[in-house]
């Protein structure tokens, strides 16, 4: 298994607590690739002895496209029916839920995603706003994941709530969503491994929540089938699972927040909120 980190000043590989720096290492082609685990273990061999960086990193991504799953745990569902019974709309998630097609939406450019100690926004014409924590898949351009790493899906629910037609807005903006510390190329986390969420507010910790990746209703190869299913990614494509923790609908996000996402087998990624 390799946890690879992006830097400006390369990608740092990490082996079995040893580390690497490869100046040539290209995500676009790793994610090209037919063999991606072949291609970062040649990488690794030829790379410089290195540590293991500090501070901020750069997103795990070249320019893939980042995809999401909707409405794939149940205390999700939940959520998403509370928020949009006003609308009317709360019958179409229960619905999706159950349905044979999952739902999935485009999510970001690398442009608009965010890495490991960068700031994530909230929207200026939001009034609830909520992290989404949530595995996310790395699959090549042919449709194999071969990856994984920890995703945080920015979601206004005030927008969404109004109109599900809204989703757009709710979901895809500047800075709402971040990716990493690291993206881990080998065989995904156990079903027992956690997935956590902490919120801290001027230093005190005002949510946290977590539950198993076990806990999904959907599979992974089922997810990235229906992704790929009639369309094309040439440079591969990263796909957020959906999320099983929510904040109960009395919370909602305040600037300078700090989010803190944990995953077993993958890492923490910590982004504060503007």
């Amino acid at each position: 298994m390799y946890s690879i980190y992006r830097t400006e000043a390369g990608s740092t590989i990490e082996k079995e607590n040893s580390c690497v720096i490869s100046a040539n290492f290209c995500f676009d082609s790793l994610f090209s690739s037919n063999d991606p685990l072949e291609y970062v273990k040649e990488k690794y061999d030829s790379g410089n002895p290195a540590e293991l960086p500090n501070g901020s990193l750069l997103p795990p991504m070249g320019h893939q496209e980042v995809w999401a799953a909707g409405v794939t745990y149940f205390r999700s569902r939940d959520a998403r029916m509370e928020e949009s019974e006003s609308s009317g709309g709360d019958r179409f998630y229960d619905m999706v839920y159950d349905a044979e097609r999952p739902e999935l939406f485009f999510k970001a450019t690398s442009e608009r995603t965010r890495g490991h100690g960068d700031k994530v926004c909230i929207r200026s014409d939001s009034t609830w706003d909520v992290p989404e924590p949530e595995l996310t898949l790395a699959i090549n351009a042919s449709g194999e994941i071969f990856g994984y790493t920890v995703g945080n899906d920015m979601s206004s629910r005030s927008i969404e709530g109004e109109n599900p037609l809204y989703l757009p807005q709710a979901k895809l903006y500047r800075g709402s969503c971040s990716l990493g510390p690291c993206l881990v190329v080998g065989p995904p986390p156990s079903k027992e491994a956690m997935i956590s969420v902490k919120i801290t507010r001027s230093g005190e910790e005002v949510f946290s929540g977590s539950t198993e990746v076990s806990q999904i209703k959907r599979g992974f190869d089922e997810l990235a089938g229906f992704l790929f299913r009639d369309n094309e990614f040439p440079k591969g494509a990263l796909l957020m699972t959906g999320t099983g923790v929510v904040p109960d609908s009395d919370f909602t996000l305040s600037s300078g927040d700090v989010i803190t996402i944990a995953i077993d087998g993958i890492g923490t990624l910590e982004n504060q909120v503007e």
